[in-house]
């Protein structure tokens, strides 16, 4: 699992600028995914050989009870429920304040591994105000300039130190990793509790590293699974938009580890912009997919209701045309043990080799069938292609010039091998390549 590093701390001791400081010119490069809006919250970043999500939360101000302040705290409360570590930054030049000794109180209650950061210390004649931190009960305080860029490396050091180093039971290939996902309040853990109350054949429980995550062992026909649960913390309505946000990080931090994404909505809502950014995690990870449709004894229904929901879905999902849909109620159980067989459809579909020779044979045939395009005068031509991994099932393509491979022509030659070979549930990835 792709552990989580939350910072947090009061307003004003500098978390946003060690935020920055730690990922670095990664926060600048921003990729255009469709359905995936790119927000400053998060962002994937690493230390020496360790990858990690970094959370960046508002400034705990116990001294205001006003709504915002009180929406920024509880926001600040789920990222430190969701995270591997903390990182609780404080303020050098200003000195422990009551403030401090509250969220220190939180964090201590939260049983999560913090790393103490005083901030500001931009003079190494400055590092004796760090001793007074020692009285937090929070280890030992390290003494850094986000600013200047002084000691964070030490600080990072000892945030991975805390990363889980065992993870055996994760690279098991006999077992089927299947990562639960979308909003709050979708019945994400009614299906995880349907199906195992069908079937009781559990193998073994493990607790995840967030409080509100839980991984369970399932067997069935022969076939081990691993459910990754990922249901949202419930709170009152006005927070919503925050639960949401860390919704997201719960999502990308599951599809890191699964082999099967299955994308939650709610039929009584409809597919929602949320809900087209959770799936786009999963396509943007190039994972297996399936879209279920839940609570759909709910729905009063006719004999087009099924067929406006897919017209919805396909228009709000362009990006990913490839996955299957499954109307589903984790409440009656209805249609719940068909998952299996999607799983299983898409799981293999996702690990399928297709031999090089096969797959030329159809490359030559859509190349007859619609000649590349040319560009001032020069045409594209594709010598060969041969896939080169799985999960997603990846192509390389040897042409004489990349630049002119235009994407509506990927796309053509994607559509070939889908309807040649299936690949349903899964997305393909090309990589082009001069053959000089």
């Amino acid at each position: 699992m792709q552990p989580i590093v939350a910072i947090v701390g009061r307003p004003n001791v500098g978390k946003s600028t060690l935020y920055n400081r730690i990922a670095g010119e990664r926060l600048s490069i921003v990729e255009d995914t469709p359905g995936v809006t790119r927000d400053r919250l998060y962002t994937q970043t690493s230390w020496l050989k360790h990858n990690f999500l970094l959370v960046d939360t508002g400034g705990l101000d116990f001294s205001e009870h006003d709504t915002i302040t009180e929406q920024i705290r509880v926001q600040a409360q789920l990222a430190i429920e969701t995270a591997t570590v903390v990182i609780f930054v404080v303020d050098g030049k200003a000195g422990l304040t009551e403030g401090d000794i509250e969220a220190a109180n939180i964090l201590r209650r939260s049983g999560k591994p913090v790393v103490l950061v005083v901030n500001k210390l931009d003079d190494i004649k400055l590092d004796a105000h760090a001793y007074e931190f020692y009285s937090l009960g929070l280890g030992e305080p390290f003494p850094v300039s986000a600013a200047n860029m002084l000691g964070l490396g030490d600080m990072l050091d000892a945030v991975c130190d805390f990363f889980p180093k065992d993870k055996a039971y994760e690279d098991d290939e006999d077992v089927i990793k299947i990562a639960i996902i979308g909003k709050p309040n979708v019945g994400k853990s009614s299906i995880i509790n349907r199906i195992l109350g069908e079937e009781r054949v559990i193998v073994s429980d493990v607790a995840g590293t967030t409080r509100d995550a839980v991984d369970t062992y399932y067997e069935k026909d022969g076939q081990r699974y691993m459910f990754i649960d990922t249901a949202g913390i419930r709170r009152r309505s006005k927070i919503k938009e925050d639960i949401e946000k860390y919704s997201l990080i719960r999502a990308v931090s599951a599809v890191e580890r699964c082999d099967v994404a299955i994308m939650v909505i709610s039929a009584e809502e409809g597919i929602t912009d949320q809900d087209t950014k959770i799936a786009g995690i999963a396509h943007e990870k190039g994972k297996a997919a399936i879209i279920v449709v839940n609570k759909w004894d709910m729905v009063e229904k006719d004999n087009k209701t099924m067929k406006k929901y897919d017209a919805d879905i396909e228009d709000r999902l362009k990006y990913m045309p490839y996955a299957p849909k499954l109307y589903i109620s984790a409440l009656t159980g209805q249609r719940v043990p068909n998952l299996f067989e999607q799983i299983n459809m898409v799981y293999a579909n996702a690990c399928l080799r297709i031999q090089t020779g096969i797959l030329n044979e159809v490359l030559v045939e859509a190349l007859a069938r619609n000649q590349p395009p040319a560009v001032k005068g020069v045409s594209l031509k594709v010598y060969y292609m041969t896939q080169v991994s799985i999960k997603p099932p990846t192509f390389v393509l040897f042409v004489n010039n990349s630049e002119l491979l235009h994407f509506s022509y990927r796309r053509y030659l994607e559509n070939q091998i889908r309807q040649n070979f299936g690949f349903k549930g899964t997305p393909i990835h090309f990589i082009v390549k001069n053959r000089s």
